[in-house]
This record gives C-alpha cells, structure tokens and sequence, in this order.
C-alpha cells in the first residue's frame, strides 16, 4: 500500500532527537509519512516520552539522519554536499 492510499493515522511517524540526554527538555524533529518533512518541537523529557508511546514513533537511523542532511545542504546552497 502506498503513502497515498493509507490513512492518515496509519502514516508512520519519526522523531530526530537533537538534544543531549542530559538536557532538561527533548529538542527533536517530528515528520508524518516523510521524514524530510519534519517540525522541529521541545517537550519536557516526561511529556516526550508519552508523545513517543502515543505516536508510536520511529527513531531516524544515521542512514536516514545523512540522507536528509545531504539534501538540506543542496536546498541551502545548491548542491548536494557541498557547501
């Protein structure tokens, strides 16, 4: 089923933790159905892990986390990896 066809409910949801474990609030990137679409959002570390639960959220792994990054560069400056 594609991305298209499924509900909106039913689009995974991936965080990108961007802060460090011992800061007192979670700073993350939150995305539905595509992780090169994110918000960037703060909660307490208590509310964060229930917003996880809830949306049963996938953590980016580094393959992603670089494919994403390589594509920011080439938006902000033209061309993909270089800067």
């Amino acid at each position: 089923m594609t991305d298209q066809a499924k509900s909106f409910d039913e689009l995974p949801r991936y965080i990108r933790v961007r802060s460090g474990p011992e800061d007192r609030f979670v700073e993350f990137d939150f995305a539905i159905g595509h992780p090169e679409l994110f918000v960037e959002l703060v909660l307490p570390k208590d509310a964060f892990e229930i917003f996880c639960r809830h949306n049963n959220v996938i953590h980016m792994d580094s393959d992603m986390i670089r494919e994403i990054d390589a594509d920011m560069i080439k938006w902000r400056f033209g061309e993909k990896g270089r800067r």
